[in-house]
C-alpha cells in the first residue's frame, strides 16, 4: 500500500471494490458488517509525527515521499451496502473512489475490518437461524482474537440477530444489550454451594444461577431449596447448565423445577455450542429457553476466514480487471440490483453503475470528500431491524442451515459482461 503513495506519477482517481470472492462451503449468505468502523477510520486517517519519525529511521524512503505522506488525508468517496445486508460471492460490499495513493493505503485496514465483522455477523446469523426464535447471547470475548475483536464481534452479532452480549465494553461503546450469569469460580470460592447461591441472589435481582459446578441434580435442588426459604423474596429468572448432555439435563431440570412450582424459572444452556448443536436441541424439543455461545461465534469456528479481496476496478477513468485464474475481477464502477417477486428476493444482478435495471440498488453513497453523508447514519437498532427484514426477504432454503440447493442466483448483466469481454481482449492483445 505504501508503495502507491511513493509513486508520484500514479495519482489519478482509482476505484477499488472490496468483495468476498466466494462463500465458504457452509455459508448460504454473508451478512455485511463493519462499515461504521471503516468510515471512522477513513475520516480520521492521518500520519502522525511519530509515524514519520519511525519511517525515516528505516532509511528506505526519500524526504519527498515522507513530505507527501505527512499531508495524506482521505478525501475520496465511498459507496457501500448498508450494514446487515445479506450479500453473496463477488458482490462489492464496499467501493472506494479516490486518488490512487489514498485509495490504496487504506486497503489493509478496510479488509481487516470488513472481513472480521462480516465473518462474525455471518456466524451469528447461523446461530439465530438454528435457535428458531429463542434468544442467543454472545459469551465469546474470552476466546476472541483480542479484546477489541470481542467488542466488535458483539456488535456485529447483535446486528445479525443475537439478543445481547456478556461484553460490558460492547454495551458501553456500541449500545449492545448486556447480559450475564455467575461464574463457576464464585461458587467454588464459597464453602457451600447453597451459600454461594444465596449470597449471589442477595445482590443480583432477577439473575441466572449456575447449577452444574458440582452436580446438576444437587445444584437444581439447592435453587429449589432457596426458593422455599425466600418465599416471595425469591427473584431468580433462570438457571444455566454449562456441561454434559444439555438436552437430557434440561429435561431433568425442567421436571424438578416444575414439580417444585417454579415453572417461571427459565433454563439457559451453554458450553461448546454451535449452530448444528443448537438446531439439534431445538429439533429434539429440549425445554431450553435460551443459549449462550462463546468460541463458535468468537472465532467463527466453522468458517474462520472469508476469501475477501480489495481490487482495482478503474483507474484514470478506464476500467481495470484481473484475468488470473479463479481470481478474475469485473471492471468499472458497479451496482448490485436485487430483484424481487411478491416480496421475495429471486436474484441479484451485478451491473455497471450507470445501468438502469429493475430491482433494488444495494450500493449507496455513504461518504463524499472524505466525510460521512449524514443522512446515511443509522442507529444500532434500526440497522438490526433492517438486517432482519433484508434476510427475511430471501428464499427460505437460502436462510436455512443446510447448503442451499440451488444456491441464491447472482447474474452478471449483459452490459457488464460485454465491457469485461472487450477489456479482456484488449489486455490479452497488449501482452
Amino acid at each position: 500500500s505504501v508503495s502507491s503513495v511513493n509513486a508520484p506519477r500514479l495519482t489519478d482517481s482509482a476505484t477499488f471494490d472490496l468483495i468476498c470472492r466466494r462463500l465458504p462451503p457452509n455459508r448460504n449468505l454473508l451478512v455485511a458488517c463493519g462499515l461504521e468502523a471503516a468510515l471512522d477510520y477513513l475520516e480520521g486517517l492521518a500520519v502522525t509525527a511519530s509515524d514519520l519519525e519511525y519511517l525515516a529511521s528505516l532509511h528506505r524512503f526519500s524526504k519527498d515521499f515522507l513530505d507527501r505522506l505527512e499531508g495524506l488525508r482521505f478525501q475520496g468517496e465511498v459507496r457501500a451496502v448498508p450494514e446487515g445486508t445479506p450479500v453473496f460471492g463477488n458482490e462489492p460490499i464496499l467501493e472506494v473512489t479516490a486518488a490512487l495513493p489514498e485509495a490504496q493505503i487504506v486497503e489493509t485496514y478496510l479488509l481487516s475490518t470488513i472481513h472480521h465483522q462480516t465473518m462474525a455477523a455471518s456466524a451469528a446469523y447461523r446461530l439465530v437461524a438454528a435457535a428458531d426464535g429463542l434468544p442467543v447471547v454472545d459469551f465469546g470475548t474470552r476466546h476472541a482474537q483480542g479484546a477489541a475483536a470481542g467488542a466488535c464481534t458483539a456488535r456485529a452479532a447483535y446486528i445479525a440477530g443475537l439478543a445481547g452480549t456478556s461484553n460490558v465494553a460492547a454495551g458501553c461503546r456500541f449500545g449492545v444489550p448486556v447480559s450475564g450469569t455467575m461464574a463457576h469460580s464464585y461458587i467454588q470460592a464459597h464453602e457451600r454451594e447453597s451459600d454461594a447461591l444465596a449470597s449471589f441472589t442477595s445482590t443480583h435481582r432477577g439473575t441466572t444461577l449456575l447449577v452444574d459446578t458440582y452436580d446438576l441434580v444437587g445444584g437444581v435442588q439447592r435453587v429449589i431449596d432457596l426458593a422455599g426459604r425466600q418465599g416471595e423474596r425469591f427473584d431468580v429468572a433462570a438457571i444455566r447448565i454449562d456441561s454434559g448432555d444439555l438436552g437430557a439435563s434440561a429435561r431433568l431440570a425442567r421436571r424438578m423445577l416444575d414439580d417444585a412450582g417454579l415453572a417461571a424459572v427459565r433454563i439457559i444452556v451453554s458450553g461448546e455450542l454451535d449452530a448444528p448443536a443448537i438446531a439439534d436441541l431445538v429439533a429434539g424439543g429440549a425445554p431450553i429457553d435460551g443459549f449462550g455461545v462463546g468460541t463458535a461465534l468468537a472465532v467463527s469456528s466453522d468458517a474462520p476466514y472469508l476469501d475477501t479481496a480489495y481490487k482495482l476496478a478503474a483507474y484514470a477513468g478506464r476500467g481495470r480487471m484481473k484475468l488470473s485464474p479463479s481470481k478474475r475481477t469485473w471492471p468499472g464502477r458497479k451496482q448490485i440490483f436485487r430483484e424481487s417477486r411478491d416480496g421475495m428476493a429471486v436474484r441479484d444482478v451485478l451491473g455497471s453503475v450507470d445501468e438502469s435495471r429493475d430491482g433494488q440498488p444495494l450500493l449507496r453513497p455513504v461518504m463524499a470528500n472524505g466525510r460521512r453523508l449524514g443522512e446515511q447514519c443509522s442507529s444500532l437498532e434500526s440497522t438490526r431491524a433492517y438486517s432482519a427484514a433484508a434476510i427475511g426477504q430471501l428464499p427460505a432454503h437460502v436462510r436455512g442451515l443446510p447448503p442451499a440447493r440451488p444456491s441464491y442466483r447472482v447474474d452478471v448483466s449483459p452490459h457488464l459482461q460485454n465491457a469485461a469481454d472487450r477489456l479482456s481482449r484488449r489486455l490479452q492483445d497488449a501482452t
